[in-house]
C-alpha cells in the first residue's frame, strides 16, 4: 500500500468517526456549498438587473442576498487564512457557471464540449472541497491542482460528500 492511499484511509477513517459523533455531516454542507452557489449567481442577476433596467432597488436585493451568502459561506468556511474565504467563495461560483455552460453546451448538440466543461466544473468544486476540509494550503494549490496523485481531489470529493447518504 503507498504512502498517498494510508494517509487517504486514515482520513478517511477520521472523517467516517467525526460523521458518527455527529460532529460533521458533509451531505448537509453540500447542500449548503450548492445554496452558497445560488446565492453568488443571484447577486450577478440583481447587479446585471439593476443595470440593465436602471432601476437601483435590485441594488438593495442584491444586498440582502449578499449578507445571507456571507453568513452562510461562514458556516462552510468559519476559520480562514489569507484569502482562503475569497478563493473558496470564487472556486463556488466557476463551478456554478461552468454546470450552467456545460448544460447548455449538452443543450446545442455539443456533449464533448459540455463534457469537458463539466470536467472543469467538477475540478473546481473539489479544489474547493480541499481547501474546506484543509486537504490543501493555498500555498500548495497550484501543485496540487497540477499534480497526478493516486487518490485526487475529484476521489476525494466522490468518496466523502455525498447528497444522498442521509
Amino acid at each position: 500500500m503507498t504512502q498517498d492511499r494510508k494517509s487517504f484511509d486514515a482520513l478517511l477513517e477520521k472523517i467516517e468517526g467525526l460523521k458518527k459523533a455527529g460532529q460533521i455531516d458533509l451531505s448537509m454542507d453540500e447542500d449548503l456549498s450548492i445554496a452558497v452557489m445560488n446565492l453568488l449567481s443571484l447577486e450577478e442577476h440583481f447587479f446585471f438587473t439593476a443595470e440593465k433596467t436602471g432601476k437601483t432597488d435590485y441594488f438593495d436585493l442584491l444586498k440582502e442576498v449578499r449578507e445571507a451568502r456571507k453568513v452562510l459561506m461562514g458556516r462552510l468556511i468559519p476559520s480562514h487564512e489569507g484569502e482562503t474565504w475569497c478563493i473558496s467563495k470564487h472556486l463556488l461560483a466557476t463551478t456554478m457557471r461552468l454546470i450552467e455552460v456545460g448544460t447548455k453546451l449538452h443543450k446545442e448538440g455539443k456533449p464533448a464540449e459540455a463534457k469537458e466543461t463539466f470536467d472543469y466544473a467538477y475540478k473546481m468544486y473539489s479544489f474547493f472541497w480541499g481547501l474546506r476540509l484543509n486537504l490543501i494550503k493555498t500555498a500548495d494549490f497550484k501543485e496540487t491542482a497540477a499534480k497526478d496523485k493516486p487518490w485526487t481531489l475529484g476521489d476525494i470529493v466522490d468518496k466523502l460528500v455525498d447528497c444522498c447518504d442521509e
